[in-house]
């Protein structure tokens, strides 16, 4: 991509150019912000780095592209974290500023900036990026920090010191240091105060004076004054006002290593300054219009099905299209007709797409997915969404083979506001980016739903090429990135872990799945130990679903559900603590001891309980007392209903034990695979019956218009990764 890089003249702005070159981008242009007034060093700024401004002028001649600049109209106005285009405020300023960049250069297509750690400063450049079309890159977003600095020296960033406000520091004594020259001086500071080594708390900014990407010049400091802002004998602040400065001349452009391309940052020797006008007052004049939503889109009522679990605060709500196969017009129709029936159901319950906290969507054709997201980004936006936007799974399912539409959607809802969300859309090196109305994550009472995750490298959103170990591998780093965001690991905190194989895994590699993962745990609980955590970790469910394909053609996908305690007292209780022991019977089952054998459960006394139940063709035998030797598809419509009841009876009594009702379920899944014999409308109509029967004989369950369950067609599933060929595979979650 073509790149224009935010530049404020230190060196995480610096190093970000270089990265940006390291993974393939050309940078074509720098801007900058500065002062309205060039004799000011500092602006009262949560967004900008000015010190040091009246020398970032000479980046256009030393870089040789050109730099566009804007002087600071506007101030801080809007405060929260979340930004929302607001008139007055200082990011307008880099809105007006970009834009002109691009009006100018219209083959830019992304920006770089050098955040590291502030969500703050992220967020607003994503949502500048996002109202002009173009990709934020920020490679140095959420890297260790003594690492990068180290990276950065070694790199050949020279950077002073211009500014220093932070015990240790001395403004007298520090400022106008090299970086190379203070950083064993920071390195003492953080064992001893806990300072950020590359000054993301503020405590010191820099200026870079050279570097690979000044191919022309590099700048010499000739004489400066030491300002003290703050004469405070723990922290004083002081800063560095540059008095005299001049370009020294490379005669040739760096030599530079082979697989360095930072030479190909430039085609001239000169740059060009351009001074961006344009009132902040004014921006919404050139905002971007969300895309009209289509109200033409209408389908017979009787082909729109629902299912909704029904408990009251937070609850699911799936939606398909039954019979529709023959008459459907394709997916773009489809999903509109899901969304607004979704949507009339939000106005029926006084929601709104806010209150969505995760979205299942499955789709018939993967080669559809553009047109599947290009549809979903018309009704779920970030503007409907003030809260942060739902996390998101997609996947294709074989839904035209048991008579569903192109698109079958399934919305996790809450009724509050309390979610806490996780959208980086920049591409970074920490974890792929959501570079739309979609996030990495949502936090809501204790329970982190996190995106399906693929093997995705970060820095260049390319699946990894060594096959499904490595696609694997990188899938569960990328979910652990995402959840040291929330302070846990998916180590020791995973609850459950759906993984979605597509059938272009062979064979051979599908019996090694299992084990790689279950590895990958044990090695990250083993680190994290050595690292002196105590955290009590729980024994994750794995489901495995095997699925014809996946976004970007990828073998498999993670999708982690996570418990993340706001009391550290919480006590896990291990499946093996547990048995099927009460003896309430319903349509004549009785305990058994293998009965466990279908089990796999995750339990939290008081708060939650998630159970895979999984039956094979032999425990089908069993529990119909038939030949073993039977083949799955020999099983008669009673027989399956017989299955199909001691599926209940068996969730029942595991609800029951842990103090927990039907009222209580948050989604509930039955997945079944195409080779069965029974159509889905059969599957329904057994579900329904027995669901009604069981309410006859079961207070603690209550029946309403809608089923609870969601019935989910697959090519297989199970709870090991060599034989996704079990019958009926249920997935609940169920919580106080």
């Amino acid at each position: 991509m073509k790149v224009v890089a935010l530049v404020s003249g230190g060196k995480d702005s610096c190093y970000a150019m270089m990265k940006c070159i390291q993974y393939g981008h050309q940078i074509v242009a720098v801007a900058n912000l500065m002062p309205a007034d060039d004799s000011v060093d500092e602006l009262d700024s949560y967004m900008y780095q000015t010190v040091g401004h009246q020398i970032v002028v000479s980046y256009a001649e030393c870089m040789g592209v050109p730099l566009f600049r804007r002087r600071i109209q506007g101030s801080t106005r809007h405060q929260k974290l979340t930004y929302r285009m607001t008139p007055g405020d200082e990011v307008e300023d880099m809105f007006i500023l970009l834009n002109e960049v691009k009006r100018q250069i219209p083959s830019v297509t992304a920006v770089s900036s050098g955040a590291i750690a502030s969500d703050y400063q992220r967020l607003r450049v994503e949502s500048v990026c996002s109202r002009l079309g173009l990709v934020s890159l920020a490679y140095l977003w959420k890297q260790d920090q003594s690492l990068l600095l180290q990276e950065m020296i070694t790199h050949g960033i020279v950077a002073i010191t211009v500014k220093v406000a932070a015990m240790g520091l001395d403004p007298s004594k520090h400022l106008g240091k090299e970086m190379s020259v203070l950083q064993p001086y920071l390195h003492k500071l953080k064992e001893l105060y806990g300072i950020n080594v590359c000054g993301e708390g503020g405590e010191y900014e820099t200026l870079t004076l050279d570097c690979p990407l000044f191919v022309n010049a590099r700048i010499m400091l000739d004489e400066f004054q030491v300002v003290l802002h703050s004469p405070d004998s723990i922290a004083p602040v002081g800063v560095l006002h540059p008095v005299a400065f001049h370009l020294q001349s490379k005669a040739e452009s760096h030599s530079l290593e082979s697989n360095d391309k930072t030479h190909e940052l430039c085609q001239e020797k000169v740059g060009s300054l351009f001074e961006v006008q344009g009132d902040t007052q004014a921006c919404d004049a050139i905002f971007l219009a969300d895309a009209a939503v289509d109200d033409s889109v209408k389908l017979a009522e009787s082909k729109l099905h629902i299912s909704r679990t029904q408990k009251g605060d937070t609850f699911s709500i799936c939606c398909w299209l039954q019979d529709s196969c023959t008459t459907s017009t394709g997916l773009q129709e489809d999903l509109e007709a899901l969304l607004k029936k979704i949507e009339s159901l939000f106005v029926e319950y006084s929601f709104g797409w806010e209150n969505v906290l995760y979205i299942h969507l499955y789709i018939a054709d993967m080669n559809g997915f553009t047109t599947a997201n290009d549809t979903y980004v018309r009704y779920i936006t970030q503007e409907k969404c003030p809260f942060g936007v739902p996390s998101r799974s997609t996947v294709e399912l074989p839904l035209l083979q048991v008579g569903l539409g192109s698109a079958y959607i399934e919305v996790l809802v809450a009724n509050d506001h309390t979610k806490r969300v996780l959208h980086v859309q920049s591409i970074s090196s920490w974890a792929p980016s959501c570079i739309g109305p979609y996030s990495q994550a949502t936090l809501h009472k204790e329970i982190l739903h996190m995106a399906g995750q693929l093997g995705l490298n970060p820095p260049t959103m390319t699946l990894c090429d060594g096959g499904v170990m490595d696609e694997l591998e990188k899938a569960l780093e990328n979910s652990e990135a995402v959840a040291k965001c929330f302070n846990c690991s998916i180590s020791t905190s995973a609850i459950i872990f759906v993984n979605y194989c597509s059938t272009k895994i062979p064979s051979s590699d599908r019996l090694k799945i299992q084990h790689k993962h279950e590895a990958f745990l044990k090695q990250k609980r083993d680190f994290n130990l050595e690292k002196g955590s105590d955290s009590e970790a729980f024994d994750p469910i794995f489901l495995y679903v095997l699925l014809p394909d996946l976004p970007k053609g990828a073998l498999v996908e993670v999708k982690p559900v996570l418990f993340v305690a706001e009391d550290i007292e919480v006590t896990i209780r291990d499946v093996k603590d547990q048995s099927c022991s009460r003896t309430t019977g319903y349509w004549g089952f009785q305990h058994a001891n293998w009965h466990d054998s279908c089990l796999q459960k995750c339990v939290v006394p008081g708060k939650l309980c998630a159970v895979v139940l999984s039956v094979s063709s032999e425990l089908a035998a069993m529990i119909c007392d038939k030949d073993k030797r039977d083949h799955q598809n020999s099983l008669t419509e009673r027989q399956l209903d017989t299955v199909l009841r001691f599926c209940l009876y068996l969730l029942d009594k595991i609800i029951m034990e842990n103090d927990l009702s039907w009222e209580d379920t948050v989604y509930f899944r039955f997945y079944f695979p195409t080779s069965l014999s029974a159509s889905l409308d059969a599957l329904s109509r057994m579900l329904t019956n027995a669901f009604n029967e069981f309410a006859e004989m079961n207070r603690n369950i209550k029946i309403g218009k809608d089923p609870i369950f969601n019935l989910v067609p697959v090519l297989g599933a199970g709870k090991s990764s060599a034989s996704m060929d079990d019958i009926i595979t249920c997935e609940l979650l169920a919580r106080k």
